[in-house]
């Protein structure tokens, strides 16, 4: 998958080989790849002033190395680290999208859109059906099709019972435990059925 400035347009392969779908005006060109271990200081860069701001949460270095899997990467034509973001699955049908973020110097200009748009077909090729956010950009992921959860039935009781043994974060924070709650102060949780 890559940026085509012609067309500006998002070139995927598809049975006859690259299609044009149309994203939105983008004033430079970058591509989105999985993340190497390489990228892991970049990623920690993209997430300090976010971090800083309460937005997202900084993580310890090894955990960006032990779930470098989960992660895509927006790359700039010039080979620069602009944006990242990750996909996370919680359950057999579901799975959340984190630690999305793009350098202040391309926001606005499509890279979380083209991240997020990957990470659910990343989604939908692992047959996840349904993918979870928390976040404070609420109108970003409503123009993703995502939903304000309305409560937390998401799942049933058997499959809640069986994710309170996860030790990790998000899982915590998409189960709203008291012992997360000053990390989701102030976002909403959000779902898209796939």
């Amino acid at each position: 998958m890559y940026w085509d400035r012609r067309f500006l347009s998002l070139r995927t392969w598809g049975s006859r080989g690259f299609s044009p779908r149309k994203i939105g005006a983008v004033t430079s060109a970058f591509s989105i790849r999985p993340a190497r271990t390489g990228d892991v200081a970049a990623i920690k860069k993209l997430v300090a002033p976010l971090a800083e701001r309460r937005i997202l949460m900084a993580k310890e270095t090894v955990a960006y190395y032990e779930s470098l899997q989960e992660f895509r990467i927006a790359e700039s034509s010039a080979g620069e680290v602009i944006g990242c973001g990750a996909l996370h699955v919680m359950w057999e049908d579901l799975a959340e999208v984190r630690t999305l973020a793009a350098d202040d110097n391309w926001r606005g200009k499509g890279v979380g859109h083209v991240l997020v748009q990957q990470l659910l077909e990343d989604a939908r090729a692992l047959g996840v059906a349904r993918v979870f956010c928390l976040t404070f950009e609420v109108d970003f992921f409503k123009r993703h099709g995502f939903e304000v959860m309305a409560d937390q039935t998401a799942v049933d009781p058997q499959v809640y019972s069986e994710l309170l043994r996860s030790h990790d974060e998000g899982v915590a924070e998409f189960l709203d435990l008291a012992r997360v709650k000053p990390n989701t102060l102030g976002n909403t949780r959000m779902i898209k059925i796939l």
